[in-house]
């Protein structure tokens, strides 16, 4: 595995009904184009052999025999071919007749496994036809397709070359209620295959998608269904051809239904991140317990097999988001919401706790204390408290342009809250005369003293009027450290502990269009629309912003990327580096940019290392975080999401982004 990654498809080929010669040849060609593909598994649907609708002619020795002859060419075709074939066959035992998967691969029939729960319902009445693996002795061996089998009722596991596990469920066994991909998941299984014959009935699709997601999810597995489509007997149902390839509940891709041509839905799944969400997942390790191990039988492929795969470009068929943290457009604003109502209930407790109704907040102009007050608004509104109780309090220095001042200073006054303005020049002047430093000279001292000043100004505040200081420090700034230590970094409770960067700039226009009036909202667009700074050097010499936040530690969207990746899933620098390549690589001709970033390796290579070696160096300073909610899947809280030690060495993770 390239990566952890396993390129897998859910074919669906044009049958005829009873047709073998034609139907072999249908899959036989999509075999091919799986096998150019670099597709390692391709499953097809439910008795794709002969066709799923023959109804009394599986009865038939000729078409039970000629489907076994079948099965013997396919084994042939897939000699000398690196690829697992799953395919649909009846299969009698000399006992019984069983709707069964075949799962082919390098000249051989690895095994057979029976389908467990048959429907008998509707227009669906599997058992005049076919018996269960529930009814088979699974001490029984018989031969097929020149090949021994003996059938087993524990579950049956497939390896890939690199370790992924696959396993095999046929489509009724889905919607039981106790699948069998259930215990194989937690037999190991990482990937699953359904070979499906589900028909087209109004409503029908969206439950079933919905039920694949929520299997995925449910397992920690990829799924990979591949239904029957055009060419079945329409006779009284159409089978619409479903090929959905999901992961951890993600939809990763889709065939189109009722297509009159073959179609394959073709993925990049990847098991790393499959297996890392299990072994964080306690439930589902305690889960294990009990269940039976089952069988697990080796595909091996060809020697040069894995220098082939590891030619392709590993994420060809994989979608990389560049902006994890953020919604999709269509869940974008009950997301925010949800989001934004995380942190107001989160301040509202702490509030009530403490009998206080009185906030203070230090505004900038800025993203981070803009969100950080309208939480505050949000909240009183909600209490019912007098919004004057918050205490906004803008502190221009040596840096502050005119631009964010007057944003501070008018959004305060929009929102009815109290204002307060102390500027921070006399104090930090007469403190670089104390301790001896150039004011001429910007260094860290000139910087972090101004912070400090700030700091300090809003805790006396908070003990002469009884208030609480709000901390305005985002998620993505803690992984970087970029916070003055015992400054902005400190507060009596962090609202926006767990809001990455580049999420807020969503939240604030969630608010801007949601929440406030049409004034405030202006005022709110054009602070998204303002340079991140700290305004901690002199502005340039038209009054206009010169220290740029991501000039100096990088761009938000790629440091967002690095944090989640490494701190969701594990991810080490080689594997971040390559799916942010693929990520914020420049769009093919006629994309749309839709407002990412293109970068070159270089320039990911660059700040990859710089997160790395911000990330190591500055854990002591999240090892003290105030209070604030965790709102996603990451979270630097050192109380229960990331628990590291301060002195802990880089020199390996450094050492790899040193090799890419």
């Amino acid at each position: 595995m390239t990566y952890g990654l396993v390129r897998v498809a859910a074919a669906v080929p044009r049958v005829e009904v009873a047709n073998v010669d034609y139907n072999l040849a249908q899959i036989e060609k999509q075999v091919e184009e799986a096998c150019r593909m670099g597709v390692q598994a391709v499953v097809f649907p439910e008795l794709c052999i002969t066709g799923y609708s023959c109804q009394d002619l599986f009865a038939q020795r000729l078409l039970i025999d000629e489907a076994e002859k079948a099965v013997v060419r396919l084994m042939e075709f897939t000699r000398g071919r690196d690829i697992a074939v799953i395919v649909g066959v009846p299969v009698d035992t000399g006992k019984l007749l069983l709707n069964c998967a075949a799962v082919v691969a390098c000249g051989r029939l690895c095994t057979l496994v029976p389908k467990t729960y048959l429907p008998n319902y509707g227009e669906f009445y599997e058992k005049r036809w076919f018996a269960s693996l529930q009814d088979a002795n699974e001490d029984d061996e018989f031969r097929y397709a020149g090949t021994a089998i003996r059938l087993s009722k524990k579950p049956v596991l497939f390896t890939l070359p690199g370790g992924a596990n696959i396993g095999v469920e046929i489509c009724e066994d889905l919607w039981a209620p106790v699948p069998p991909s259930n215990h194989l998941a937690l037999a190991g299984a990482d990937i699953v295959f359904n070979l499906s014959a589900s028909d087209e009935l109004t409503g029908k699709h969206s439950y079933l998608r919905t039920l694949i997601a929520q299997q995925s999810a449910r397992t920690m597995t990829a799924y990979v269904y591949s239904s029957c489509g055009f060419g079945e007997s329409t006779q009284d149902v159409v089978y619409g051809g479903n090929a959905i390839v999901c992961e951890n509940g993600r939809m990763m891709a889709e065939g189109q239904r009722f297509s009159f041509d073959e179609q394959m839905a073709v993925a990049d799944v990847d098991v790393e991140l499959l297996r890392a969400e299990r072994r964080r997942n306690t439930t589902f390790v305690n889960a294990q317990r009990g269940e039976t191990p089952g069988r697990v039988i080796a595909l091996d492929f060809s020697d040069g097999f894995e220098q082939r795969i590891g030619s392709l470009d590993p994420f060809a068929c994989r979608t990389v988001n560049p902006w994890p943290f953020i919604p999709q457009a269509d869940s974008m604003k009950p997301s925010c919401e949800e989001i934004f109502s995380i942190q107001v209930a989160g301040l509202a407790k702490r509030l009530v706790h403490t009998h206080s109704q009185r906030v203070v907040v230090g505004i900038s102009g800025g993203l981070d204390s803009t969100l950080a007050l309208l939480v505050c608004v949000k909240t009183f509104d909600k209490l019912g408290y007098d919004r004057k109780g918050i205490v906004g309090v803008t502190m221009p220095g040596f840096g502050t342009t005119d631009r964010t001042h007057r944003n501070a200073v008018t959004l305060m006054q929009q929102l009815g809250i109290t204002m307060r303005e102390i500027s921070i020049a006399p104090a930090v002047t007469q403190h670089f005369s104390d301790i001896g430093h150039d004011p001429a000279v910007h260094d860290v001292t000139y910087e972090n003293s101004q912070a400090r000043e700030r700091t300090q100004i809003l805790m006396d505040l908070s003990n002469e009027l009884g208030a609480m200081v709000i901390g305005t420090g985002d998620l993505s700034e803690l992984a970087l450290g970029w916070a003055t230590y015992n400054g902005d970094h400190m507060s009596m409770y962090g609202v926006n502990a767990g809001v990455p960067k580049t999420l807020i700039r969503y939240l604030v226009g969630y608010v801007a269009d949601n929440e406030v009036d049409e004034t405030s909202r202006l005022t709110l667009l054009d602070i998204i629309d303002t340079p991140i700074s700290p305004e901690l050097i002199p502005a340039d010499e038209q009054g206009m912003i010169a220290q740029k936040t991501e000039d100096l530690v990088g761009p938000y969207e790629l440091h967002d990327f690095f944090i989640y990746y490494a701190m969701r899933y594990g991810f080490r620098p080689a594997k971040i580096f390559a799916m942010a390549k693929a990520a914020f690589a420049s769009p093919a001709e006629g994309e749309a940019l839709k407002g990412r970033g293109t970068y070159d390796e270089q320039t990911i290579r660059h700040w990859l290392r710089t997160f790395y070696r911000r990330f190591f160096s500055q854990q002591f300073k999240r090892s003290c975080l105030p209070d604030g909610p965790k709102v996603g899947s990451v979270s630097l809280s050192p109380r229960g999401d990331w628990r590291m030690p301060s002195d802990a060495v880089s020199s390996q993770w450094l050492a790899e982004c040193d090799t890419l």
